[in-house]
């Protein structure tokens, strides 16, 4: 009978844990993290969950800009900087970026 609570709550937390797990417009909205000039986020503050969705929506970015520089034929370089300027320009207001001179904030 332990094993089969055991295993029931083992299923349960790991069906929840995604609800735990940090979104990016909370972790914006809470300073964790902000955008950079060169298209990728970053963290403010230093956590592992800052930090684990630091990592996987940068991969994610990455992914996608080398689809974009591939597909125009341009540098990734380019392509990164212009999308650093495009979320830049779209963060709302309170949260952060950082386009060269230091965190600043909308």
């Amino acid at each position: 009978m332990k094993l089969k609570t055991y295993l029931m709550t083992l299923l349960m937390l790991l069906i929840a844990s995604p609800a735990f797990a940090l979104s990016l417009d909370q972790a914006k909205q809470q300073g964790l993290v902000g955008e950079t000039a060169s298209g990728y986020l970053a963290a403010r503050k230093t956590s592992s969950a800052a930090n684990a969705l630091v990592t996987s929506i940068n991969a994610k970015r990455r992914t996608h800009y080398q689809s974009i520089s591939k597909r125009n034929g341009a540098p990734i370089s380019s392509v990164e900087q212009m999308a650093g300027k495009k979320l830049i320009q779209r963060a709302a207001k309170g949260e952060y970026y950082n386009s060269g001179g230091g965190w600043m904030r909308r």
